[in-house]
């Protein structure tokens, strides 16, 4: 999740693919945060944006927030979409197994500070309290996913994944530094829950459009191939979804618990 026009440092800077060429080898030599071009190819065909994609630890950041794996990039996902009205909710093909009720474990790093236990318990309930298939627990160990800290300048608020082989990312990379430790239970809860709504595989509200929350210039992240699934029950005209918990982009301090098609979104796919 990224801020919306408030700390331009921590905008991820476009990654154009800039070679060195070698005079004899011809070969081209890129720096370590930069992608290759089959890397880019294969993002895309994956139904991702390439737009500011950077090479990070354990894989690629894309669209501000969601880490594609070494192994994401060598296979072949399929992902569909829910839409929900015009500004729409967005999920994976991969998704969490919960034929039944299943309980995911969540667990809080030591690297982070007290103030994100907090914010984790939050997230919880307000996760529990919509009677999911999944019911999420905190744990100090046995966890399905981990909240730890980020890298030393890393350039998002956090950053997450999403499943893989039924069971969900397993870890969210939290920027301390530039969320901090103030309001933890409303505006750090609300990071990590989008961020834990990206492990059990959903993706950004404003997928379609991501300057609705994040501004600047139209921005589509990306549909590929990719189908869509309507969810009964949703708007089907525009509705101005601007409290969705999976917008882009979020201003400093905000607070965003589950609107309305929030809930419905997370009911039809869990």
């Amino acid at each position: 999740m990224n801020f919306k026009k408030l700390l331009p440092a921590l905008s991820i800077a476009a990654c154009s693919v800039m070679a060195l060429s070698s005079c004899s080898k011809k070969e081209e030599v890129l720096a370590k945060d930069q992608l290759s071009q089959e890397t880019i190819s294969q993002i895309q065909k994956l139904g991702f944006s390439t737009h500011d994609a950077k090479a990070v630890e354990g894989g690629v950041l894309v669209e501000g927030d969601i880490i594609l794996s070494d192994s994401d990039l060598k296979g072949n996902l399929d992902y569909q979409l829910m839409r929900v009205g015009d500004e729409e909710h967005y999920r994976t093909t991969n998704l969490v197994t919960a034929n039944t009720t299943r309980t995911i474990y969540v667990a809080v790093s030591s690297s982070l500070p007290s103030a994100y236990v907090t914010a984790v318990d939050e997230v919880v309930r307000r996760f529990n309290a919509q009677n999911l298939r999944l019911r999420f627990q905190r744990v100090s160990s046995g966890y399905n996913v981990l909240f730890t800290a980020a890298p030393s300048g890393s350039g998002y608020l956090a950053s997450a994944g999403f499943p893989s082989g039924g069971n969900p990312y397993n870890r969210v990379q939290v920027n301390v530094g530039a969320i901090g430790t103030a309001n933890a239970s409303t505006y750090i809860a609300t990071i990590l829950a989008h961020e834990l709504g990206h492990c059990i595989g959903f993706r950004h509200t404003d997928y379609a459009n991501r300057a609705y929350s994040c501004g600047g210039a139209f921005t589509n992240e990306g549909a590929s191939t990719v189908g869509a699934i309507y969810i009964p029950g949703t708007p089907s005209a525009y509705n101005g979804d601007s409290s969705s918990w999976m917008l882009a982009c979020i201003g400093s301090g905000a607070n965003r618990p589950f609107n309305t098609n929030d809930v419905t979104a997370l009911n039809y796919v869990y």
